[in-house]
């Protein structure tokens, strides 16, 4: 494990932050947790609510087995110890947007127990030693609704539709120690749990957002006071409550003051939190076990359905990337970081040895520097004449293949990239007709280097002389001869061939 160096300064000394994090994660499902109320984002106040979510008298839960089985999933991903057995729980507190005045929740007997997930510290070198980060639990609890405060001068509004929604609380261990760590823990997590399926990652949306506890200690002593930053829903605000809080924290403890136990909110616009009520302790909650559910029993069947539908998760991914293809560790980095950017690489990757003709391995790193580098490249500079659609595997392997059989140049292959993203035509015809190819014919090749070696028989005499240098002049003046259409490496060759002659 590596150890952090980030330190606050204080003016008593260096203070050390502790942080850990409760990650919020929507469960990807149709409905809710205990009702068949749908969850889709952006629709019209209260019109995804049920009956159970309103509270009425006499409704019942009932649980929906999708969202467990995506809890069990994300416990699977994250190495973490699955109970068979778990329990919810009634966690009592009155709010305007929980109508029940308790929310379904899982203190004593959670669906997850311990895990751990391994972070980079180093994007930029992903062979840097990385820190694991202990998970503590996961456990599934239904959210509340939204007051909505500017829909009235004098009044609040309560918008139901995310009442009963489904969530985990992924509660991760106090081991992160800098503003870095935790960012490279969200980042982590958010990346398997998309992979897995279980929660579509979307912080703007609020569908995963993270509570931010936060204490400072001088280095090697006992764990300070925490305060809990509520709701920050983007790894940079996150880091931005870190920094906050650790410097606000130091202050009031070198001043003379003591921290106090609370939960504090994050202005975004301001950059810092401010205090929003004190911390409620779990027995302030009244938990006791939810009368109206029966303990969730997981069977043997149900776990290894659930174990055999994960998919290959980004570590694994990035091995075989390094491994089987050849892939440089950035690289591979960078393409499994996403699950979209890793399906589009595999597509691509499929398409381009077929229309090459070379296994995979042999492709992989061409295959990568157009995905990474090139099409993102051309698409940006197009902005919005770039037309996606047009951006398909097979047109960008046909691409691909032009250059790697020397028909078309690299800066040709971005021109024909271009032309299709704004047309949709052909590569092969685009090619063709806007003299987007070219020339492998040696025998034109080798009439032009000898006009230019006889023009420059002074500059030859230097060549043969030592001057290794000017074998760049003679590859400039041969591609200008030829119009920029001529293939480099044959051009090299035979020039090569020429010149040492």
């Amino acid at each position: 494990m590596t150890e952090s160096t980030y330190r606050v300064q204080g003016a008593t000394g260096e203070w050390e932050v502790v942080i850990g994090l409760e990650v919020h994660a929507q469960i990807t499902s149709q409905s809710k947790l205990f009702s068949g109320a749908a969850t889709e984002f952006g629709a019209e106040p209260n019109t995804q609510v049920s009956l159970v979510d309103a509270a009425m008298p006499g409704m019942l839960p009932v649980p929906n087995k999708e969202c467990i089985r995506q809890a069990v999933r994300t416990g699977m991903a994250l190495n973490a110890q699955i109970n068979p057995w778990s329990r919810f729980d009634r966690k009592n507190y009155f709010y305007a947007d929980l109508p029940q005045g308790y929310q379904i929740s899982q203190l004593f007997h959670p669906i997850v127990g311990e895990g751990e997930i391994e972070v980079s510290l180093d994007e930029k070198n992903p062979d840097a030693p990385g820190k694991s980060i202990g998970i503590e639990r996961i456990h599934v609890e239904q959210d509340a609704g939204k007051l909505m405060h500017d829909q009235h001068p004098t009044m609040s509004y309560v918008d139901l539709n995310r009442s009963g929604v489904a969530l985990m609380e992924i509660v991760s261990r106090p081991d992160m120690r800098s503003p870095q760590e935790a960012g490279a823990y969200v980042r982590k997590l958010r990346s398997i749990l998309r992979y897995v399926g279980s929660c579509d990652g979307n912080m703007e949306q609020g569908s995963m957002r993270a509570d931010v506890n936060v204490s400072v200690r001088k280095p090697g002593e006992e764990f300070g006071t925490r305060t809990e930053t509520k709701n920050v829903n983007s790894v940079r605000f996150l880091q931005q409550v870190i920094e906050f809080e650790a410097n606000r924290q130091v202050d009031v403890l070198e001043s003379g003051g003591r921290v106090v136990q609370e939960t504090r909110l994050f202005d975004p616009d301001k950059g810092e939190t401010r205090s929003m009520r004190s911390k409620e302790d779990a027995h302030d909650y009244r938990y006791f076990p939810d009368p109206d559910l029966l303990p969730v029993e997981l069977d043997d069947e149900f776990l290894e359905e659930c174990k055999a539908s994960l998919p290959e998760l980004p570590d694994a991914k990035r091995a075989r990337y390094e491994g089987e293809l050849g892939l440089t560790a950035y690289n591979a980095a960078v393409l499994t970081a996403e699950v979209e950017t890793a399906q589009r690489f595999e597509e691509l990757l499929a398409e381009a040895a077929t229309a090459i003709g070379k296994p995979e391995p042999k492709v992989a790193t061409q295959v990568a520097n157009w995905i990474l580098s090139v099409a993102p490249g051309v698409i940006k500079s197009l902005g919005e004449e770039a037309n996606l659609e047009h951006n398909s595997a097979s047109a960008n392997a046909a691409i691909l293949a032009m250059v790697d059989k020397g028909s078309s140049s690299g800066g040709q292959a971005k021109e024909i990239y271009e032309i299709l993203l704004k047309t949709g035509r052909d590569p092969a015809e685009i090619a063709e007709t806007e003299g987007l190819q070219q020339t492998s014919d040696t025998g034109a090749i080798e009439a032009a280097i000898s006009d230019i070696l006889a023009n420059n028989a002074d500059k030859v005499e230097q060549y043969k002389g030592g001057k290794d240098k000017l074998f760049g002049f003679f590859v400039g003046q041969t591609m200008k001869a030829m119009q920029g259409k001529a293939n480099p490496q044959i051009v090299n060759e035979l020039l090569k061939k020429a010149l040492n002659s």
